[in-house]
């Protein structure tokens, strides 16, 4: 009668182990605790698309990324960088078109000889009152080349925006699954936890019915230990996780935020060609760097204007007379006299000697553009190497994280399988051990394998501009 109560009582204890989240037999003395995804399944369904107030702000990956370009400071620092090299082209191109002034002077000097007669000879009256319009007009071909160097630049800020754009997507990629393979390292140390605490009660079961050592409860107590450990560094990785991901969207460092993408759902990898095809189209990094060797070529031709002459021209009309007035008088024939009057000045300015200044310049804008080239001719070799290696990651990745999930399923099943040996004496506490860490272990490396095929989409991103989603 003793031994039957024996064998009831460890087939009691075995039933309660939430190793396969199966239902229990009725015996059962306690309810499974509720998985986060019903939780989050509950919450959903509860409530609209609308959040209550107080609720977690529920987070896709697309709210993610708007949220990011409109706060991340890296990010948008490049973006005015690109914004303010566009206002200076549009201010190098006004600089080439006519300009209109007006001014205003009065010039008093002493006279000699007369009211009409002046001691001072750069004037032209001892009183002279000057009101003028003036349209100037400047023809070199210095100021063209430059507006052309400074409109490259304006288009090379902008490659480099872009490229900044594609970049923020890899870190926000890589932080918000982060974030969701953080719930699922803690779900799963969770599940360990209870395991090893299940798993020693049933060896202080055993050793009291006399089936087992005292050596396998000590061993089951160290495992649960360990378990215990691991679950408080999930949760503290969870956190961190969450709080990278709080820092990198939102100004006024929200955390209450709900992941709202399933890391696990089905992305399908794009065709090679089809992605060979977007990366060779309009790659920011090629496009930035051959916007810098045209950039540098109009420097050159810049620094070589400094070899012809410059043409300048100005009109102007307004007064320049000895009274501060329209007319000055009257004629003979009664008529008023007006002051107002046009002048026309064209000068022509003929470069000689500067002590090699312009030869100078000349050899400098050279070797900027030699090197300009060489960026660029760079930029195209990484390209294709790129292109390469990060669709090989990302079908590498793949291909792992079916083995991955297989792994962790297998690895599952194979602890509820030696837990039953081990109970039926079958096996020894050290392969149940082995089972616990090993199931651990393969759960892990099942998240980390999704995150790392998430993050090799979005580097595919940096090549395309094009984001892989479900």
């Amino acid at each position: 009668m003793h031994r039957k109560l024996q064998f009831g009582l460890i087939a009691l204890i075995f039933g309660c182990m939430a190793l396969t989240a199966k239902a229990c037999p009725a015996q059962q003395p306690e309810a499974p605790a509720p998985q986060p995804e019903a939780v989050a399944k509950q919450k959903q369904a509860a409530t609209p698309n609308s959040p209550t107030p107080g609720a977690p702000l529920r987070l896709t990956l697309q709210d993610a990324l708007a949220l990011a370009r409109k706060n991340e400071p890296t990010y948008n620092s490049v973006v005015t960088a690109a914004g303010v090299a566009g206002e200076t082209r549009a201010q190098s191109r006004d600089a080439l078109l006519p300009g209109v002034n007006f001014n205003t002077s009065v010039i008093y000097t002493q006279g000699s000889n007369g009211p009409s007669t002046v001691r001072f000879i750069a004037n032209n009256a001892p009183h002279e009152y000057i009101s003028q319009g003036n349209v100037h007009q400047s023809l070199d071909l210095a100021s063209w080349e430059n507006y052309r160097s400074v409109a490259a630049q304006a288009a090379a800020a902008k490659a480099k925006a872009e490229v900044a754009a594609r970049g923020l997507v890899v870190t926000v990629v890589q932080n918000y699954f982060a974030a969701a393979a953080a719930e699922k390292k803690l779900e799963s140390a969770s599940r360990t936890a209870d395991a090893g605490e299940k798993f020693l009660q049933l060896t202080q079961a055993l050793e009291k019915g006399g089936e087992v050592a005292h050596s396998d409860v000590i061993k089951a107590d160290l495992q649960a230990q360990e378990r215990r450990r691991q679950l408080q560094e999930a949760k503290l990785g969870l956190l961190n996780a969450r709080l990278d991901l709080a820092v990198l969207l939102f100004p006024d460092f929200n955390d209450r935020f709900e992941i709202g993408d399933d890391l696990h759902s089905n992305v399908a990898l794009p065709p090679q060609p089809e992605f060979e095809a977007q990366a060779a189209q309009s790659n920011p990094d090629v496009r930035a760097a051959l916007a810098g060797v045209q950039a540098a070529g109009h420097d050159v031709n810049a620094a070589r204007a400094g070899y012809l002459p410059s043409i300048s021209l100005d009109y102007f009309y307004g007064i320049d007379a000895e009274q501060y007035a329209v007319h000055d008088g009257v004629a003979t024939n009664g008529s008023k006299i007006s002051n107002l009057g046009s002048s026309y000045i064209a000068s022509l300015s003929l470069p000689v000697w500067n002590w090699g200044a312009t030869q100078s310049r000349v050899r400098s804008a050279e070797l900027q553009r030699t090197q300009a080239k060489r960026e660029l001719s760079f930029a195209q070799r990484k390209l294709l190497a790129e292109m390469r290696s990060l669709y090989s990651e990302a079908e590498t990745a793949l291909n792992e994280l079916a083995g991955l999930q297989r792994s962790a399923e297998l690895s599952e099943e194979s602890l509820r399988l030696t837990t039953m040996r081990y109970q039926g004496g079958e096996a020894t506490v050290l392969e149940v051990v082995d089972a616990q860490t090993t199931f651990a272990a393969a759960n892990a490396a099942y998240q980390d394998g999704a995150v790392r095929y998430r993050v090799a989409l979005a580097n595919l991103q940096t090549l395309t501009g094009v984001l892989t989603t479900p």
